[in-house]
């Protein structure tokens, strides 16, 4: 890992961004993030992680 830009962004099952969690430089480590999910229905959202180089988008489901 190496410090850098940093973006964890959450959408729905069509692609429309739903929040962004994480949108800052930060040093090399390991973080935690709290998604208040509330306000959300049950469903499939994709989480993306964008720092530096690295790209990754992964599903999960919430469940109600």
């Amino acid at each position: 890992p190496q410090p850098g830009d940093v973006k964890l962004r959450i959408y729905d099952i069509l692609g429309r961004e739903i929040t962004t969690l994480v949108n800052e430089y930060q040093t090399d480590g390991r973080y935690e993030v709290k998604f208040d999910a509330s306000n959300l229905v049950s469903g499939i959202y994709i989480y993306r992680l964008e720092a530096n180089d690295f790209v990754d988008s992964k599903k999960m489901m919430l469940i109600k």
